[in-house]
């Protein structure tokens, strides 16, 4: 068995729902149970349960009595799993890794290499009516005669991005009507330290590109960048 196989297809996509943000209620088991017998070594115990090993981690689940996994503990369990399992970056060092941040103000998807197959993070806004507050007074972050409080949106996505060495931002629009701008000033306020690690940004297109165009072309953006330590114009 390859130790850390791509994922593509049903595989990405049960990746993917399990990092949702807010939390999947439609994550059939069966995606599930396809998924980590794809990347682990599982077995089914004689009570049913189901055993997966990777890369020295252990998970034990329970199948669940409908077709989905739908307990929030349930899936921050398989969050946890896939995220100790990860195998360790190999050769460079941590603060040389690269991740990707596509953000617009219907989601965040964070890809934590830029490499073409690299699985995404998804992580969605709340709602309209949480996510938005009347504000008179303020031009912070407007969206016309509404302001989003950007810590409902913008936290989840930068405690996402804790692990990552170097990031670059993707986004559409200019000014107020960036989410990517935006996100980035906000960053530069609440947490200054990961902020540094932001290395470039671009302005594209991203409804008319593909997962494998838009790592393309973060490969193409950090190749461009000053080493390390360097200033970014």
């Amino acid at each position: 068995m390859n130790p850390n196989p791509p994922l593509s297809g049903a595989h990405l996509r049960a990746y993917n729902a399990i990092f949702q943000h807010p939390i999947a209620h439609n994550l059939e088991w069966r995606a599930v149970r396809s998924l980590l017998t794809h990347i682990g070594q599982a077995t089914e115990e004689p009570n049913g349960n189901l055993r997966v090993v990777r890369n020295g981690q252990v998970i034990v689940l329970h199948p669940p009595r409908t077709k989905d996994v739908s307990e929030a503990d349930e899936i921050m369990a398989l969050r946890h799993f896939l995220e100790k399992s990860e195998p360790a970056p190999g050769g460079a060092a941590k603060k040389d890794d690269h991740w990707l941040l596509v953000i617009d103000h219907r989601e965040a998807r964070i890809y934590r290499s830029e490499i073409d197959g690299s699985p995404s993070e998804q992580i969605l806004p709340p709602e309209p009516t949480e996510f938005f507050r009347h504000a008179h007074n303020s031009k912070d972050f407007s969206r016309g005669k509404e302001k989003p409080d950007p810590n409902s949106f913008f936290e989840p996505v930068a405690r996402a991005l804790q692990g990552a060495g170097q990031i670059v931002v993707f986004g559409s629009g200019k000014g107020m009507s960036s989410e990517m701008e935006q996100f980035i000033a906000w960053l530069k306020v609440h947490h200054h330290e990961l902020a540094k690690r932001v290395v470039g940004s671009a302005i594209i297109d991203e409804h008319h590109l593909t997962a494998s165009q838009l790592l393309a072309r973060a490969r193409e953006l950090y190749s461009s960048l000053a080493p390390v330590g360097e200033a970014i114009p």
